[in-house]
């Protein structure tokens, strides 16, 4: 890559890589196959230091920013996508409160979730509500200082191994879009059950769930941002989680491409190792094309976004203001566009590079115990969550229109 990152990150990257070779890579085949997550990979990653990416120090962070998350996420998942989950969902869960959340919120949940000691989730799909997140049918009704949440979310990632849940609900059903409203809730809490474990295509070792809210009592101080701001809050996560996306997309497709290339070295036919065939050269050249441009294009929107992010974040602290609030001094603009065009490109081309990786293996390509075919499965879920590909370019259409 042709960027110069600065000491924190180049740490990040090496302990990521570190991490990914010692931690996943003996675990990575195991528990694929078993569907499982292996709970000691928890007290691991509690140990690396990762959930402490996004946080300043005044909470136990290292203030290394979208960047720092973003080169950890890609150098895991270069080993297993799936594994290297728990850093970015709980990063995802916690974004909301990154960004919306006041000084007595972020004093309470900051050190828990930059140490690891507590995974944050997120919860926003229901059977009926997928990428329109105003079909959602939870509600929270106000009784005092609490709200009584009923509902139910699937299809959260990490579900059953996380303690702090981001839920939406409909606080106010009567006004659409503004009766939408954001909580974090212990798992603790009671009514709170975790629902069954889906058995899926890839990222198989990482516990996808159900989750139901049974009148789950939640206090008042436990809601982020106002009330009825939820679609903000939502639509503002998904413009800072979505590198994340891109991330894990990266480093899949990287996985992937690293271990045919050796192969094609290896592999001899008709007298010469098959990389030396025009064919195969060239494919190989495309692919490699392809993922150069969209790490640099990764690290371009985050290396910006990082400009206003920590300044904001400091700022923040100082004025004992949402972040969000400080964003908004710093700089007006918003990173819908890029973001999206980055998760749609990075996941799109991820998937190509993959189903590509096991074409050129042939045979071996096919065969679980070589592992390529692993990574294809894994790359397939960045083309869907959070937001489809489709639901992307309505988005940058969307904004394009408006710059236009």
């Amino acid at each position: 890559m042709l960027f110069n990152f600065n000491e924190t990150h180049e740490e990040i990257i090496k302990l990521s890589k570190d991490f990914a070779n010692g931690i996943l890579k003996p675990l990575s085949e195991e528990y694929d196959d078993r569907e499982e997550f292996p709970l000691s990979l928890l007290e691991e990653y509690k140990k690396s230091g990762f959930y402490s990416i996004l946080y300043p120090e005044e909470y136990g962070g290292i203030n290394a920013g979208l960047t720092g998350l973003c080169l950890c996420i890609e150098e895991l998942s270069k080993v297993d996508g799936s594994l290297a989950l728990p850093p970015a969902t709980s990063a995802l869960g916690a974004i909301p409160m990154i960004l919306y959340a006041n000084e007595e919120q972020r004093k309470k949940y900051f050190p828990l979730l930059a140490s690891g000691e507590k995974l944050a989730a997120f919860a926003l799909t229901e059977p009926e509500a997928g990428s329109d997140a105003t079909s959602i049918t939870t509600q929270a009704k106000k009784e005092g200082d609490y709200y009584l949440i009923n509902g139910m979310k699937h299809f959260c990632s990490s579900g059953n191994i996380s303690d702090i849940y981001i839920i939406f609900a409909k606080t106010a059903p009567e006004k659409g879009a503004r009766g939408i409203s954001c909580f974090a809730i212990d798992k603790n809490a009671e009514g709170f059950k975790i629902g069954k474990k889906e058995k899926k295509l890839g990222i198989k070792s990482n516990p996808t769930t159900e989750i139901f809210l049974e009148n789950v009592r939640v206090s008042k101080n436990d809601m982020i941002g106002p009330e009825g701001f939820g679609l903000f809050v939502l639509q503002e996560t998904f413009d800072y989680s979505r590198p994340g996306v891109a991330a894990q997309a990266i480093g899949i497709a990287e996985g992937a491409l690293e271990i045919t290339v050796k192969y094609l070295k290896q592999r001899k036919q008709f007298g010469q190792s098959i990389i030396s065939f025009q064919a195969v050269s060239h494919k190989i050249a495309e692919l490699a094309t392809k993922l150069e441009a969209a790490k640099s294009f990764l690290y371009l929107i985050v290396s910006r976004m990082d400009e206003s992010y920590t300044q904001a974040f400091e700022n923040a602290i100082k004025n004992q203001k949402p972040l969000r609030e400080e964003l908004k001094k710093i700089s007006k603009e918003r990173w819908t566009k890029y973001s999206a065009m980055i998760k749609l490109y990075a996941s799109d081309i991820a998937f190509d590079i993959t189903q590509e990786c096991v074409n050129l293996c042939g045979g071996m390509g096919y065969m679980r115990s070589f592992g390529v075919e692993k990574f294809m499965r894994d790359a397939k879920v960045t083309q869907i969550y959070e937001g489809s590909n489709n639901i992307q370019k309505n988005e940058i259409a969307l904004q394009i229109s408006k710059e236009y």
